[in-house]
């Protein structure tokens, strides 16, 4: 009697994840930074690609699901963190990532955002920001900077832009983080972080749009500039950042503050990162050139508050075992004539 064997399946790549589809964005997008940091981190998962599910809205960035060899589904304008919920609550076991942008994610679909934040469905939401309606050819956005001049406001717009991490935090979000497309290191690693956490996730990307709004964040990604206008907050670490690492903040009670580090102030007098201080993460999604924060600061990058709460399936799960175990299997025509009925002479 002969035993049959099965051969091991070979390890995936990153290769495995891409399909033979044209990548159609224009060329320099930040969003092709933004498909390979994705590939690449994707084969660590440990995930059947048959397990993994990519839901996108309208926009540049929701092309993204023809690129990736998962399952996808690109959707309806605003609408795809309401499927997401949807198809997370009756297949809890896949892994769920959901592409938008400020404008899909923030305007028409900031509703549904906000709620999928709250409910805690156990969904990744990666939002590319690049402060402008790139696929409609350069309007201005909800995050676009005020006095912004783009073909839908010659004359400046006049709208307060939102602040996507402060809405997540407002929202009740359980993981908030920011990177950039730029920085490929790091994005990778505030992806495989977004993965492990279990709950929604909200990852801000900064991402450039090199034809209706170069530049954006050019002082965050630039080799001359960088070191001195973003800081990268890591758990257990003193806000340090500078060419020289010689600068730092500390707070002034609820102040953050800029100092210089060798003389007066050190290391030890500087405010030390903790992923779960709720309060502080506000002070961090507020470390935007809020004009109510004295002096200039750097932008925050990482993970800025985490925190566990059961997920949406879970508690949804635990509700139908537990009514069954109280009531026993439903009957749908029993449910559907009711208890109330009348007899018509």
């Amino acid at each position: 009697m002969s035993t049959a064997t099965i051969a091991p399946q070979a390890a995936l790549t990153a290769k495995d994840f891409a399909t033979d589809q044209e990548v159609r964005w224009c060329p320099g997008c930040g969003d092709y930074s933004i498909l390979k940091q994705v590939q690449t981190i994707m084969p660590g998962l440990g995930i059947p690609r048959e397990n993994i599910v990519i839901v996108s809205g309208i926009g540049c960035s929701s092309r993204f699901p023809y690129y990736m060899n998962t399952y996808g589904m690109h959707s309806i304008h605003g609408r795809a963190t309401a499927i997401a919920s949807g198809l997370k609550a009756t297949r809890p076991e896949l892994s769920v990532w959901i592409v938008t942008g400020d404008g899909d994610g923030l305007s028409i679909g900031g509703n549904h955002t906000i709620h999928l934040l709250r409910r805690n469905f156990d969904v990744n939401i990666m939002l590319f920001n690049n402060q402008i309606y790139g696929l409609t050819k350069g309007q201005y956005s909800p995050t676009s900077e005020e006095n912004k001049v783009t073909k839908s406001t010659p004359m400046g717009s006049i709208d307060h832009p939102f602040n996507p991490m402060a809405l997540a935090l407002g929202a009740d979000a359980t993981f908030i983080a920011r990177s950039m497309d730029r920085d490929p290191k790091h994005l990778q690693e505030m992806l495989k972080r977004s993965h492990a956490h279990k709950g929604a996730s909200f990852l801000e990307i900064y991402q450039n749009c090199n034809i209706f709004n170069d530049g954006a964040f050019e002082a965050f990604t630039e080799k001359g500039s960088k070191a001195d206008e973003t800081i990268f907050v890591e758990a257990g670490k003193p806000l340090v950042f500078g060419a020289n690492k010689n600068k730092g903040i500390r707070l002034d009670g609820l102040k953050p503050v800029v100092v210089e580090l060798g003389g007066e102030y050190s290391e030890s007098d500087l405010w030390i990162h903790d992923e779960s201080d709720f309060y502080k993460a506000q002070i961090l999604t507020r470390m935007f050139d809020d004009v109510r924060i004295e002096g200039h600061l750097p932008r925050p990058f990482g993970v800025f508050y985490q925190a566990n709460r059961p997920t949406y399936e879970d508690i949804m799960q635990y509700q139908l075992t537990e009514a069954l175990e109280k009531k026993g299997p439903g009957d749908l025509d029993k449910l559907l004539a009711g208890n109330e009925t009348w007899t018509i002479a």
